[in-house]
């Protein structure tokens, strides 16, 4: 029996309307004729087709702004508390196709099956967390220096949000923005990765199916499908004010230009080289299951996931041993099979990569301690499964310096801890990172301003798996944005100061005299 009949797949597909030809282009439940041309999505589990999208095109991007736009002058009006209760029963209905929707993810893009079910989890939490901001989307008030005035400030919301997701989590990211934005009263479009385009639709059916109970604008959620040429058509778009990207670094910069050029607003969340430092103080039953996730799981396909472990060398050939004999226990295969930890790469182009990755670690000197490998026979015959591998390196080495989105993880050594978060911090990435360590000191200097300079610092647990409370993101080539948690909320809105003069007379300020 196929893996798709065997774990459920295509009945995910029947619930959600998926067919072997769908339009790429959504406005609420209203499609639009595109391109004509199709974009597969081919499962890199076993080859598998889930089905076509339609590519949008100018026309068709075109019609999706102005009835979004529309949409948007209804949504803003409505009080955020109840923008917050149509939230509450997206998450509701999350709820209820968690599983269907988690196997899609599985089996779309590749991560084990409680990674997709954990995606889907993350989305719940992040409308949770929007139906209690719908209630607190606060400004502040200040003291006017001249008598008789009040100020404060408070937020609007923008209008036409972009959103351009990646294929590594290919709904969870798109939820910490829509549910948000939306919350906040704004409208979205949403670009997914080209890569994993159905579950986006999939998304798009369960969000519509609320939205048309409670007689709102549908049009508040679009998707639009196809390359960086699609994408294109939003971050040009003076129409869209705020674009959020997730992706590489390069794709980071293309963006950042272009809504730059026309003095648009971006939130961009792009590579990660993270570090996990292993002190001599460490809990190492702790440190090894922290680094173990944060190496292979996902494959090594998040921006979180740990690159580099920075080891003190005390403990550093303990710490070897132990993390060679855990990889040693791990099981590769189809990843809806939860007996396995990992599953395969997005791509056969991931796979150049991981292998070009471990060619040229080794050219510039690194020393193997796993090596990796492309798996074959009949359960790898997609050609996308490989071996997790680690390497003894320097940090200085050029490679070291990139982030490949593959299970290759570099080991290093560190005698003084000042050192350790120098090397922790010389990379031009700087989202995630960890320390290992039962020493009060050593954690509160990891966490100091001479600490860590990522976006994420983290004590005693590994680069990997965030929570929705906080805000997300990373510092230098990471971007700088910040989403899902926290005050995030504000980057969805534009920020508005008020002076309100209540009394008889009309001062200036700074005591400026004016008379006619």
């Amino acid at each position: 029996m196929s893996i798709k009949k065997s774990f459920g797949i295509e009945e995910a597909l029947n619930l959600f309307g998926i067919k072997d030809k769908n339009p790429g282009t959504l406005v609420g439940e209203k499609s639009i004729t595109g391109t004509g041309e199709y974009i597969e999505s081919s499962s890199p589990v076993d080859g598998g087709s889930l089905g076509s999208v339609d590519v949008t095109s100018k026309e068709a991007y075109d019609q999706v702004i102005e009835e979004t736009s529309k949409a948007f002058k209804e949504w803003r009006m409505m009080p955020a508390p109840k923008r917050g209760e149509i939230i509450r029963q997206i998450g509701e209905a999350l709820r209820e196709y968690k599983e269907p929707l988690g196997k899609l993810v599985s089996y779309e893009m590749g991560k084990s099956l409680q990674e997709g079910y954990g995606e889907v989890q993350e989305m719940i939490d992040i409308c949770d967390f929007a139906v209690g901001l719908s209630r607190q989307l606060y400004g502040l008030t200040m003291h006017s220096e001249r008598p008789g005035h009040r100020m404060y400030e408070q937020y609007h919301p923008l209008g036409v949000v972009g959103i351009i997701s990646a294929f590594n989590f290919p709904v969870a990211v798109w939820s910490w923005n829509s549910m948000l934005a939306w919350v906040c009263g704004d409208v979205c479009i949403w670009k997914p990765s080209e890569k994993t385009p159905i579950t986006a639709l999939a998304c798009q059916k369960i969000t519509t199916e609320v939205l048309k109970k409670n007689n709102v604008p549908t049009a508040i959620s679009c998707v639009i499908n196809g390359d960086y040429k699609v994408g294109e058509m939003m971050t040009s778009d003076k129409r869209v004010p705020l674009i959020s990207a997730t992706g590489s670094i390069r794709m980071g910069k293309i963006v950042a230009q272009a809504v730059g050029a026309r003095l648009g607003k971006t939130l961009l969340e792009l590579g990660g080289n993270n570090a996990i430092i292993i002190s001599k103080d460490a809990d190492l039953d702790i440190a090894i299951r922290g680094a173990l996730f944060g190496a292979v799981g996902t494959a090594g396909q998040r921006c979180t996931s740990t690159r580099r472990l920075i080891i003190h060398e005390d403990v550093y050939d303990e710490v070897k041993e132990r993390l060679v004999n855990a990889y040693g226990k791990l099981k590769i295969g189809n990843p809806l099979d939860q007996s396995n930890q990992v599953g395969p790469l997005i791509d056969t182009h991931a796979v150049d990569q991981y292998t070009k990755s471990i060619e040229a670690v080794k050219a510039e000197g690194g020393t193997t301690v796993i090596d990796g490998e492309v798996l074959k026979g009949e359960e790898y015959e997609t050609g996308t499964y490989v071996k997790p591998a680690i390497f003894e390196v320097e940090n200085h080495f050029e490679i070291v310096q990139h982030e490949t989105f593959a299970p290759i993880l570099y080991m290093m050594k560190y005698s003084d801890l000042e050192d350790a978060i120098e090397m922790q911090n010389a990379v031009p990435q700087g989202l995630s990172s960890a320390i290992m360590s039962t020493n009060i000191r050593e954690t509160e200097m990891f966490l100091s301003h001479a600490g860590s300079d990522c976006g994420i610092a983290n004590v005693n647990i590994g680069t990997s798996g965030a929570e929705i409370g906080g805000a997300f993101g990373g510092e230098k080539e990471t971007g700088g944005g910040r989403e899902s948690g926290s005050d995030a909320w504000k980057v969805y809105m534009r920020r508005q100061t008020n002076t309100i003069n209540y009394s008889t007379q009309l001062p200036l300020a700074q005591g400026i005299e004016f008379d006619i």
